[in-house]
């Protein structure tokens, strides 16, 4: 299979449309980047890494940066993380508050936003928030075999200086007893866990471990069990795009991340890792571009997990 070729001519078919979509305005440092930008890269696990466009230009993975701090908790707490989220799509919106009123203070799952606040207050357990926060940079330098992997400190700042609603779902948890921390201790890991710059490449190589039984296997260090991995693989195939999930695994069919710095996160299991990123969202908070880009490598290669 020439993936080159196929990623090449997806990026030449959907280029007339960069700019297309929405930039996360609400977000201020995120405002001023360009929308025209679009990566890919594909790293399979035979070693073989095919980038196109942007695909080395770090950006701001933003929600992407949930899966790893997901398999951070899981190592550190066990299967005992399900007694503060659920495993369910949400079908609301990734920062509501609605859900979870009405749920006694326990998110839905730990892709939205409630939910990944409480695996990052779990993180945080042991813990000073400079302590964690430089655990999780670590974590993903180890896992894409990069150092020069950083946290974007203005995009932290302009989080922290207006994530009203992320400090109002903190402070709504902590009211039912569901965080263990103070709210600003625990926001300020997450606001800087949502602040790591990666490029394509690199978010391809980090996400390689997910698609091959939980070992990464250019270095063959087993990051998780096989049991682990596949858990990880379905929560993100069934809540990893908020509520246009279901939509996602309809057109894609292959568990996936988005962020609202315009990446997504794909795995083909037993195939690839594969990373986009085009910074316009479509009505969901996923990259337009992004999505079409992945629906076009789904079909070509054949690597839907519900079958070609």
């Amino acid at each position: 299979m020439d993936l080159q070729g196929i990623i090449e001519d997806i990026h030449a078919t959907l280029s007339p449309r960069r700019g297309e979509g929405k930039v996360a305005n609400y977000i201020p440092q995120l405002a001023h980047v360009d929308p025209e930008k679009f990566g890919m890269a594909v790293v399979t696990v035979d070693g073989d890494v095919h980038l196109v466009g942007d695909a080395e230009e770090p950006f701001s993975i933003q929600s992407i940066s949930k899966v790893f701090t997901l398999t951070l908790a899981l190592g550190k707490h066990g299967e005992s993380i399900w007694k503060r989220v659920g495993r369910e799509p949400s079908g609301s919106a990734f920062n509501s508050i609605v859900q979870l009123e009405q749920e006694g203070g326990i998110p839905r799952n730990p892709f939205i936003n409630a939910g990944a606040i409480a695996i990052t207050d779990l993180v945080l357990a042991g813990h000073t928030p400079k302590e964690a926060i430089g655990e999780i940079v670590r974590f993903l330098r180890y896992l894409a075999d990069e150092d020069d992997i950083i946290i974007d400190q203005s995009v932290a700042r302009s989080e922290q200086a207006t994530g009203f609603r992320n400090f109002a779902l903190a402070n709504f948890m902590r009211s039912f007893g569901k965080l263990d921390h103070a709210a600003e201790l625990v926001l300020g890991v997450y606001f800087h866990q949502c602040a790591l710059a990666m490029s394509c490449r690199q978010l391809a190589k980090a996400g390689l471990f997910l698609a091959n039984s939980g070992t990464n296997p250019l270095t063959g260090h087993r990051v998780v069990s096989h049991l682990r991995a596949r858990r990880i693989n379905a929560l993100m195939l069934t809540c990893g795009h908020y509520d246009g999930s279901g939509d996602f695994a309809y057109r894609v069919g292959l568990p996936g991340k988005s962020g609202v710095g315009g990446g997504i996160l794909a795995v083909a299991p037993g195939k690839a890792s594969v990373a986009v990123w085009s910074p316009g969202l479509n009505d969901n908070g996923n990259s337009l571009i992004g999505s079409l880009a992945l629906e076009m490598l789904a079909a070509r290669t054949g690597w839907s997990v519900f079958g070609a």
